[in-house]
């Protein structure tokens, strides 16, 4: 039995989740596993869902690697754990081929192409890091803006007008906590 595994970060990037249920579909992948979480977060419930899913000779199909993890080491643990129930990894989209560790040569690349991505990720996150540091030293870059705070008068006013903190926090699109922040109510 084929099983699928679809991921995607955040909740807004929808359209990247159906593609990849598309591609496991047309891979005739008989159970699709999806999930919008990120993926260094170390509880994935559909993911673990899969795992638990697969029986002996059964495959699990990712579209790419960094769908199932966010290192090498991280990748290769799930290969073996995947071995270690006797079953397969397929990844369908790696630069126009499809990587089956069930066999050497397959695996041998898949950890190669991991190793590379990790790498690249590694540049990003550091290239991202150094314009931000040139950004904030220029007075470019100072984060995000207190959005809630900004409107403290209005939550004040909301609030001697006799509404509910609740209340205020659906109106003004906030959360609880800023609407007590913006009363002085919590530090």
């Amino acid at each position: 039995m084929k099983i699928g595994y679809a991921r995607t970060s955040t909740t807004e990037q929808l359209a990247g989740l159906e593609a990849q249920s598309r591609n496991l579909k047309e891979w005739e992948c008989e159970r699709i596993f999806s999930e919008q979480v990120s993926g260094a977060s170390p509880h994935r419930p559909q993911l673990e869902a899969a795992l638990d899913h697969l029986r002996p000779g059964d495959v699990l199909v990712v579209t790419k690697p960094d769908r199932l993890a966010r290192s090498t080491a991280d990748l290769l643990g799930y290969v073996e754990k995947v071995k270690a129930k006797e079953c397969g990894l397929v990844i369908l989209s790696m630069s126009g081929m499809t990587l089956d560790t069930t066999n050497p040569t397959s695996k041998l690349m898949l950890t190669m192409l991991a190793a590379v991505a990790e790498f690249e990720r590694d540049l990003m996150k550091e290239r991202q890091a150094e314009g931000i540091a040139k950004a904030q030293a220029d007075g470019k870059y100072l984060g995000r803006k207190p959005t809630a705070r900004n409107q403290t008068e209005e939550v004040k006013a909301l609030a001697a007008s006799g509404m509910s903190p609740s209340k205020i926090a659906e109106k003004l699109g906030m959360g609880r906590t800023s609407v007590y922040r913006c009363l002085g109510k919590v530090a």
